[in-house]
């Protein structure tokens, strides 16, 4: 189904950000790791001290970013600092902490492979800082359509799952190519792809241009339009960006499309700025989240949990 909608204004509050909490148990005790049973001992410190107050965020144009500091003031935790980095420093850290069983906070989202290799839960958001279930947008320059007929029904058909999308980041995140990940996806769901060229006729080498963020959610849904429309017979260019220059180029057509509009709430601050700019093509996947996010051997239930 196309979605074919101008975006003019959405509410300024951004998404994506997942932590991850630290052990707890009584506040006054020492942190101590597991006994010969695998049992956990109870923390003896507060769970700000036990990871220096420190939530670990990524780069600093996510909309998740925004939202974690939102979450601060929402909550009042003005001890807590938000460390920025890339999506690849924040899962190194998680793996980290993660295979030492040490308590960490970080910002994420779903999809993502991460929820595959670990055993992780979202903290409960009773303010709403980090909205609730969004969506994932295709969005493109105005034009698009008219320019390029045959990819935007593409575009417009394209629908898939998280666990779709979790196949090949965790294949990629396993070693393999972008492309050839992407590629082993299609190969085994030629009946799902098929769906979307339904109709849709082989061009000649016409051009099309994707902006892209390097958060891995991103990267595989990217490379396996990408390798889509090469198999109609376009001419793929595929450039790594950040968020915001990511719509900038949309908007003033240096790009054609996007596949990471995340709204209505991560990404509002783009949309309001660049929403009369950008053709919302449509939804690509739906109930997609950000929060903080902790491994499920933390003893935290709740952003509120962070309070002393």
């Amino acid at each position: 189904m196309s979605f074919k909608k101008k975006f003019l204004g959405f509410s300024s509050v951004a998404l994506l950000a997942v932590g991850l909490a630290a052990c707890g148990g009584d506040k006054d005790e020492d942190t101590s790791k597991t006994d010969g049973d695998g049992d956990k001992a109870a923390s003896t410190e507060s769970i700000g001290k036990a990871v220096d107050y420190k939530i670990t965020g990524i780069d600093p144009g996510a909309g998740i970013m925004e939202a974690t500091d939102r979450a601060l003031e929402d909550y009042n935790l003005e001890k807590w600092d938000v460390t920025t980095g890339s999506g690849a420093a924040m899962t190194a850290a998680l793996k980290k902490a993660y295979d030492k069983e040490e308590p960490i906070i970080v910002t994420g989202w779903s999809p993502h492979w991460k929820f595959a290799k670990y055993d992780l839960k979202y903290l409960d958001d009773p303010e709403g800082s980090y909205g609730g279930a969004e969506e994932i947008h295709t969005i493109g320059r105005l034009g698009l359509e008219e320019d390029l007929p045959e990819a935007y029904q593409v575009l417009s058909n394209f629908h898939w799952t998280e666990e779709d999308m979790a196949e090949i980041m965790v294949e990629i995140i396993d070693g393999e190519d972008p492309k050839v990940a992407a590629q082993n996806w299609i190969d085994a769901n030629e009946d799902k792809v098929s769906e979307w060229t339904d109709g849709v006729e082989k061009v000649d080498g016409d051009k099309i241009k994707f902006v892209y963020v390097a958060w891995d959610s991103t990267v595989a849904s990217t490379n396996m339009i990408a390798n889509v429309l090469e198999d109609l017979g376009y001419k793929v260019e595929m450039s790594q960006v950040e968020a915001g220059p990511m719509y900038t180029a949309v908007a003033d057509g240096s790009a054609d499309v996007l596949l990471a509009g995340w709204l209505p709430i991560t990404h509002a601050t783009y949309m309001e700025k660049f929403g009369d700019k950008l053709d919302d093509i449509g939804v690509s996947m739906e109930d997609v989240k950000i929060g903080l996010v902790v491994p499920t051997y933390m003893d935290i239930d709740s952003i509120e949990d962070l309070k002393e």
